[in-house]
This record gives C-alpha cells, sequence and structure tokens, in this order.
C-alpha cells in the first residue's frame, strides 16, 4: 500500500524576543522572531514505529505571523493524501504544483506572502523525503545525479542566464569531488561568521564584550547592524574595529534603510574601518540601485535575504550589482529555488554567503551551503554562513558551532523539527509565555 500524506499542521509560534532586543536594526526595531510552522504527518513508520514526519516554516519577525499561517493552510489540499515524497521527480512535482497554481500564482506572480507559504511546505517534503532515505538534506541532495538536480529547478525565465545544459556542466565538473569533499566537511565543518555582536540596540559595552568573544570562540568575521545615525556608526564600527583587530572581518547591514544616495555618502564614511561587505544597502528590489552603490564606493555589497525569487537574483547578477548573493532558506521557495540560485551563482562566479539567524534559519540553510560545497560550486572559499545565537535549544537537531564553524548535520532531515514542549509554549496568542506577557502588560496598566 502507498504511504500518504495523511495530515497538515500549522502553527503561529512566536518568541518574545522583543524583550532584550535580539535582533534589532535600523528598519525592524523590536523583532519578535517567529515562525508559521507546518507539520506534515504521514502513514510511514519510522524504526521506532512512529509516524515520519515533516517538518518546515516560514520566518516572521512577529506581527502578521498569523497571515503567514493562513497561506501555508491554503496549501493544504495539494498535500493531504499526496503520496510520501522520496525522489527528485516528486520534489519536483510537488515544487511545480505548488507555485504554478494559476488562482494562487495571481497573488505573486512566485513573490510575497503566497510563494513563502509555498517555501515553507516544499522545505517540509524535503525534511520528509531525507527521513525517509535515512540522510540529512545536504547530502541526501549531494547524492542526487546531475541530471536529478536539474530536473528539479523550474528555469522558465532563467533560460537567457542560465540553461539546463549550462547546469549540467557545473554539476558534472563538481561530480569527481564530492565524497573527498563531504569528508573534509564532516571533519572540519563549514566557515561561520556571527551577527550576535552587533544588534543595533546593544549597548557600546555589550558590543566590545560580544566583538571580542567572538573572536575568542573562533570567528574570523563578525557583523554589525548600522543605518540609525551616522555618527553612531562610525562610533561602534570604531570601537568593533579596535576590540578584533585589523585582521578579523567586519561586515555592515543596513537592513535596507537607506535610498542609493544615502548609501553612498554612509559607506564612503564607514569605509575607513575597512567594512568587508555593505548588505542590504537599499530595497531588495532595486537591482540597478545596487549596481549604482557597488560602483559609487569602496565597499562590496551583499544581499538577498528579502530577494522575493530566482529571477530577481538573476538580474542582480546579470547587472553586476552584488559581490556576495545571500540566499534564506525560508524566502523563496524552498531547497528547489535555493538550488536554481546556487547554480546561477555558480554561472557568475559569485560566492554564496547565506542569510541565518532568526528562528531555526541558521537549522535550514547549513545544509544548503554544504550542498553547494560538495556538489556544486565544490569551494569554501570567500564564503560564510551567518550564525545568531539565538533560540536553537527550540529544535531537537540545534545547529553545532565550533571554533567558529558549523559543524555537518548527521540526523536525518532538515533539521526543522522544533520541540513539542517549546511549540506549546510559545504559539500565540494561547501559549503560556504570551499569556503570561499579556497578564503582566495588563499588571502594569
Amino acid at each position: 500500500m502507498s504511504q500518504t500524506v495523511t495530515d497538515f499542521e500549522v502553527h503561529d509560534i512566536r518568541f518574545p524576543t522583543s524583550e532584550q532586543l535580539d535582533g534589532s536594526d535600523a528598519m525592524n526595531p523590536d523583532p519578535d522572531y517567529s515562525a508559521a510552522y507546518v507539520v506534515l504527518r504521514t502513514d510511514a513508520a519510522d524504526n521506532d514505529g512512529g509516524g515520519i514526519e515533516g517538518h518546515g516554516f516560514c520566518f516572521t519577525i512577529g506581527r502578521g505571523n498569523e497571515v503567514m499561517a493562513a497561506a501555508i493552510q491554503a496549501l493544504r489540499p495539494y498535500i493531504v493524501g499526496r503520496p510520501v515524497p522520496r525522489t527528485a521527480a516528486d520534489l519536483g512535482a510537488l515544487y511545480r504544483d505548488l507555485t504554478h497554481d494559476s488562482q494562487l500564482r495571481w497573488l505573486g506572480p512566485e513573490k510575497g506572502v503566497m510563494h513563502m507559504a509555498a517555501g515553507a511546505v516544499v522545505n517540509a517534503a524535503w525534511d520528509l523525503a531525507a527521513k525517509r532515505a535515512g540522510r540529512p538534506v545536504w547530502q541526501f541532495l549531494a547524492e542526487m545525479t546531475p541530471e536529478e538536480l536539474v530536473s528539479l529547478v523550474d528555469f522558465r525565465y532563467l533560460s537567457d542566464a542560465l540553461t539546463p545544459e549550462e547546469a549540467l556542466t557545473i554539476l558534472r565538473a563538481a561530480e569527481p569531488g564530492r565524497t573527498e569533499r563531504a569528508e573534509r566537511l564532516r571533519a572540519e565543518g563549514y566557515p561561520a561568521y556571527t551577527t550576535s555582536p552587533g544588534w543595533l540596540g546593544y549597548s557600546d559595552d555589550k558590543l566590545v564584550g560580544l566583538a571580542k568573544q567572538a573572536v575568542a570562540d573562533g570567528f574570523t568575521q563578525i557583523k554589525l547592524k548600522v543605518g540609525g545615525d551616522l555618527g553612531d556608526d562610525v562610533r561602534r564600527l570604531g570601537l568593533a574595529r579596535e576590540a578584533v583587530g585589523p585582521d578579523v572581518r567586519i561586515a555592515v547591514d543596513a537592513n535596507q534603510r537607506w535610498d542609493v544616495a544615502d548609501a553612498v555618502e554612509w559607506m564612503t564614511a564607514l569605509a575607513p574601518y575597512d567594512p568587508h561587505w555593505i548588505e542590504e544597502p537599499t530595497s531588495p528590489d532595486d537591482i540597478l540601485g545596487h549596481a549604482a552603490v557597488r560602483a559609487g564606493q569602496p565597499v562590496k555589497v551583499a544581499t538577498g535575504e528579502h530577494v522575493a525569487n530566482r529571477v530577481v537574483f538573476k538580474q542582480l547578477l546579470q547587472a553586476g550589482a552584488v559581490d556576495f548573493v545571500q540566499i534564506d532558506a525560508a524566502r523563496v521557495a524552498g531547497v528547489n529555488e535555493n538550488l536554481a540560485i546556487l547554480l546561477l551563482a555558480a554561472k557568475y562566479g559569485v560566492p554564496v554567503c547565506p542569510h541565518a539567524g532568526g528562528v531555526g534559519l541558521c537549522e535550514l540553510v547549513q545544509h544548503l551551503s554544504m550542498f553547494d560545497y560538495v556538489a556544486v560550486s565544490g569551494t569554501w572559499e570567500d564564503r560564510v554562513i551567518e550564525y545568531v545565537d539565538h533560540l536553537h535549544e527550540h529544535f531537537a537537531d540545534p545547529t553545532v558551532i565550533e571554533s567558529g564553524r558549523y559543524r555537518a548535520p548527521a540526523s536525518p532531515g532538515f533539521s526543522a523539527r522544533m520541540l513539542p514542549e517549546s511549540i506549546a509554549a510559545h504559539r500565540y496568542p494561547e501559549g503560556p509565555v504570551w499569556q503570561a506577557r499579556r497578564t503582566t502588560e495588563e499588571d502594569g496598566r
């Protein structure tokens, strides 16, 4: 009897991170890290006799998470009763079904809340398929043939920049060293950088202390949020540079704060402190704006965490607008679309340095970078994955950092399963964490 997806659950999960200003930046001063979280239940049994489940989510920062959850719920008819995905063919078909629905697609097309919802379900399906195969997602992907990997990608709108034949050439060129790179990955881990010292709401003392601690922990790159006040940013970047010395990279992140002229002026003023890149200097949709910022000042440009789809990434690369591509595991339509972006970046020779942090984003995106190293680009030179030391304790298979590097996950799946007690405690608005917060606010009035 064919094993099927029997149930589909969606939860609105929120963490009150705004209380400590964790995650604060110039555009998002009070985020509550949140996840619209989906569970695919099946009649396929695991080794312990329980049902194998697929877990996925979209990351938000609080208000609107209920909208995200509703969008995921709208995809339920495509999932319940469907055979449990096992192969590239299954996962490619599901991706196309979710992103090509003519009526739901109208809400984008292929961007925004509906597209992110498709990504949450696609990622949950990859979690499910990898568990069924007994592999972590990075390895499950890296063991597919080039032909299988190419079959996962939707090349519509990409063929002027990347054809299926070119993608096959890239993947076949990386085939010979896959086994050796996978062994090295397991032995050494993947390079990371940390944003934990640099939240805009932190005091100078906290910034300096955390920056020094990051270096002591083995990180060779940190990141600071900028864009609130130029004088403050010059001071903070000066303090950070003094704390870490000349050899540690310091990236800066404006979180879309500026117009093009402001970005050029601001980064010209910060350039003497040798920032490694400026991230999201302007609107994520503004390809020509990013190109102008890159041409107008000396600091390299990075963007991608809010880029809506593979088509915008294509244009950023075609326009020579970025020095670093920053994929996000939960912004585009899941593994399949991120594979397309990795292939585009490989075609144009641009390093991929993913966005992470949030809640669960480190857990997910590590798999994509590790797969890229093993089976696509074949290198981790000038590549790092963001790391933020928040909320990992809520996951069954949390990210592990050793000496400034991500340790390769060994457990089957996408590292996406949140602990049941964390889901129960942080479900919004009825979970006890939020009920207690409401009571405290009422007592204070």
